[in-house]
């Protein structure tokens, strides 16, 4: 039930806390965004200024670096610096457009920004959040990317790197033979030509149409492929672009080289974007959970990203992320929960690769929009052929494609160029894109209402007799109980068996006349006689495997002190806010 709460508390169905005044979840914030259109990146920074400059105490804005191309990488940290500085809370690192026609990832961390702010203070969902966690939110990883995809030609696919000269075809020279726009719409399409013995046959009812021939038949036309030029007279077209490496294989997480995953660039954090986002994660041992926004193909993907890391998943961890991805699928209509390796393909010195399996933090890559989503039903049975793209067209009311025309083309003579332009497939279209960007929203939230949080959950003194020959002082057992009341675990099983990060900390310090004689973990419960004693320095207790999924962990300590006496008991972890109680030396029940 408190779980389920949750969910609906952050998805929006349950605005009003308890005891506060009502407020409507449409109210005007301080900066309004409309989330119907796609940004440049300069408007997507012009956002984030305008964000913390209405947002001071909440908000801090922080260049981390810029793209090759000069562009400021923006990072915005969300906190309510009144329940302590962001980096002593657990937090979530979130991003997106890594890839730079992967537009809609930025837009749904832009919301993310908008939300959260706009309704702090008003929102008893996102006030529980911003008590207890921080927020390090990086809009676009890739902006050199994104800006050729507004601003040069492309199809639904191109655009994809960074902007690094690279030599394509390996002819000596880079960026020689770029995608040409023949018909000057800013997008790449398909060329196709009339042809006696061609393997395609155009509808006459609608020209927009064409389809294959059966074998052994013959057509009257022949695709072409893309529309474009050989500009290099090597007999191929639009094969040697701008740019550049694959920046999400370009992370130091099971890197391969060039040879073994394509786009890996030179070495890891060779890109300067990549860099930067590996400077700020590696400071921030406080990061305990993290989101990476693509698209597309409505997944909720997770690692690992090759077979051959599956055993760094242990059975508690994989559990965690289940629980995580489910509860997705349910806020994510026609979305799957994934494996990437084995429902995707391979990926090396990816994002997820790196975050979790080198630094043990939960993370998820959201392949945002799935087709599906047009007509709110699975449509899976249907063949994704150019008939599908009439009938998006439709409820797009003709801005997904490109009507065939002719064009004189220098190698091929007349040939018609056209049908789904750029904007036809992976992104949102943007009558939806608000519910697209709060639903995937949600979903983090949730994620994030799941880190660590940590309460003293029992406490109990018991006098141990007479005090010791030779002292005047009495000893004392003090038993007590730590609960993780979240999901995530304060240490992943894959911190501890790669050893990653601190160990957490139980420390004791006694008042005036009070010491800790020794100390130790009780392994099968509270009531149990013995402990697992702590070698040296008794007060301070290391624990390796952290707290658990919503588990209590029970230490006792024996303490020699008067009565009335008092012993400060603090638990620390890198990935938790520490806890602290004063505990008197007093017969309790």
């Amino acid at each position: 039930m408190k779980l389920l709460l949750t969910i609906l508390l952050i998805a929006g169905a349950s605005l009003i806390g308890a005891g506060r005044a009502a407020a409507q979840p449409d109210m005007p914030g301080k900066v309004e965004i409309p989330f119907n259109r796609y940004y440049t990146p300069d408007e997507l920074n012009d956002w984030i200024r305008k964000i913390g400059a209405a947002y001071p105490g909440l908000v801090e804005i922080k260049s981390i670096g810029k793209s090759l191309q000069g562009r400021e990488i923006l990072l915005a940290i969300v906190n309510n610096p009144e329940t302590g500085a962001h980096d002593t809370k657990p937090a979530m690192w979130i991003d997106g457009n890594i890839h730079g026609n992967e537009v809609q990832a930025a837009e749904v961390v832009l919301y993310t920004l908008w939300y959260l702010t706009k309704n702090a203070g008003q929102h008893e969902g996102v006030d529980a959040l911003l008590k207890d966690y921080s927020f390090y939110l990086l809009v676009c990883v890739n902006p050199d990317g994104r800006a050729h995809w507004f601003d040069g030609p492309n199809n639904s696919s191109s655009s994809r790197h960074n902007a690094r000269p690279i030599d394509d075809d390996r002819d000596g020279q880079t960026g020689e033979d770029p995608d040409d726009d023949l018909d000057g719409d800013g997008s790449i399409t398909s060329m196709w030509k009339e042809d006696p013995s061609g393997g395609w046959l155009r509808s006459q009812t609608d020209p927009r149409v064409f389809t294959r021939v059966k074998p052994g038949e013959r057509g009257n036309w022949t695709n072409l492929g893309e529309e474009g030029l050989d500009n290099d007279g090597d007999g191929r077209i639009n094969e040697d672009g701008p740019g550049g490496d694959d920046m999400n294989r370009n992370y130091p997480g099971d890197w391969q080289p060039e040879y073994v995953q394509f786009g890996a660039g030179p070495y890891p954090f060779s890109a300067p974007e990549t860099r930067a986002i590996g400077d700020w994660i590696l400071a921030h041992p406080n990061i305990a959970a993290a989101q990476s926004y693509h698209n597309s193909g409505g997944m909720i993907l997770r690692g690992p990203g090759t077979e051959q890391r599956q055993d760094v998943y242990s059975g508690e961890d994989r559990r965690v992320y289940d629980e995580l991805a489910q509860t997705g699928e349910k806020l994510l209509p026609f979305y799957r929960y994934l494996q990437t390796f084995k429902d995707l393909y391979p990926v090396h010195g990816g994002f997820t690769n790196w975050t979790f399996e080198s630094l043990g933090i939960f993370s998820f890559v959201n392949e945002m929009w799935t087709p599906l989503k047009y007509f709110q039903r699975d449509d899976t049975d249907q063949p994704d052929d150019e008939r599908t793209w009439i009938i998006r067209d439709k409820l797009m009311l003709g801005q997904i494609f490109k009507d065939y025309a002719e064009f004189d083309h220098p190698r091929y003579g007349k040939v018609l160029i056209g049908g789904p332009n750029k904007w036809s497939s992976r992104n949102t279209p943007t009558f939806m894109l608000e519910e697209e960007c709060h639903r995937n929203f949600a979903f983090t939230m949730y994620h994030a209402s799941q880190m660590p949080v940590l309460e003293f959950q029992r406490v109990q003194v018991k006098p141990l007799g007479d005090p010791p020959a030779g002292t005047a002082s009495p000893l004392w057992e003090v038993t007590v109980g730590i609960r993780n009341l979240k999901l995530i675990p304060t240490r992943s099983g894959r911190q501890q068996s790669g050893r990653i990060g601190l160990n957490d900390l139980l420390t004791a310090t006694g008042g005036k006349g009070v010491s800790v004689a020794a100390a130790g973990r009780l392994r099968r419960g509270w009531y149990d006689v013995a402990m697992d004693p702590v070698r040296h320095e008794p007060e301070r207790i290391g624990v390796a495997e952290g707290i658990g999924p919503r588990e209590e962990r029970i230490f006792r300590f024996i303490v020699h002190g008067p009565q009335g006496g008092t012993l400060r008991v603090r638990y620390e972890a890198q990935k938790a806010k520490p806890v602290t109680r004063e505990i008197e030396l007093r017969v309790t029940e």
